[in-house]
């Protein structure tokens, strides 16, 4: 496994230079420790709703799908089923959006109550995801986002995460430009990667999962919110006209353990 704790990459705003280069090293173990623990507490809820999703809908318990990873390499991450079983036989690759009616019902609770999404912690304890980063996208998606959206690549200089800044502020993916405001949050990510945030994004989760609003979750925990977010899209427009001068700076890649 490579060791390496930093990468050369263009910059990004406000980049966290050298700061976070201990957390660098400590994140991965500490992910390893979170996986344990809750799988350990999460497992009477796995099996319970195993059952629920066995009984009522036809197919596999556990549904897994690939997904690009830190450095965009491939893995399969693992989720309790909530669509019926090959939904996507004749619609292809495609977003999920609101009433979709590939979901069952038991998925939609699955799916509001995030319970589907326990199983990644395996994906967390083999070292394909974190707890805390940007969402993996799925491959056949990667390529088109990437033409479209400047930079799209940058978010994969992190291990992907079971939640994150952009999780717990603003819905899930539905079209392009969702997309693109999501990515915007994922390079703030970047920019001020460090415990103290990733320790406000791990509570932050819980409220959303309450379903405290996305503006509320901003406030009471102090994330980067939508008007600072909008001003480095701004600046990175800006750079990729190249009417921001640029220059190479070394930040953690995160690729440690």
């Amino acid at each position: 496994m490579n060791n390496s704790a930093f990468a050369v990459v263009q910059p990004i705003e406000d980049a966290p230079g050298r700061s976070c280069c201990c957390y660098a090293f400590c994140k991965r173990p500490l992910d390893v420790l979170f996986a344990l623990f809750g799988f350990v507490l999460g497992f009477p809820v796995i099996a319970f709703v195993a059952v629920l999703v066995k009984l009522t809908s036809r197919g596999p318990i556990i549904y897994s799908q690939v997904r690009l990873g830190l450095g965009g390499r491939p893995f399969r991450v693992y989720k309790l089923r909530t669509m019926y079983h090959n939904c996507e036989a004749l619609s292809g690759p495609c977003w999920s959006v609101k009433g979709d009616s590939r979901i069952t019902p038991v998925g939609r609770f699955l799916r509001w109550s995030h319970l589907d999404e326990l199983p990644q912690m395996w994906n967390i304890l083999i070292g394909d995801m974190s707890l805390i980063g940007p969402r993996p996208e799925r491959p056949e998606m990667v390529p088109n986002l990437e033409r479209a959206i400047p930079r799209y690549r940058e978010r994969l200089q992190v291990r992907p995460g079971l939640t994150g800044l952009a999780q717990v502020q603003l819905p899930p993916d539905t079209d392009l430009n969702s997309v693109r405001v999501k990515l915007a949050y994922d390079l703030r990510y970047l920019e001020r990667f460090s415990f103290w945030l990733d320790c406000r994004i791990f509570f932050a989760t819980f409220g959303h999962i309450l379903g405290m609003p996305y503006a509320k979750t901003t406030a009471v925990f102090g994330l980067p919110g939508a008007e600072v977010v909008a001003k480095r899209v701004e600046l990175r427009e800006a750079k990729s006209y190249g009417l921001v001068e640029e220059k190479p700076v070394v930040v953690a890649d995160l690729q440690t353990v």
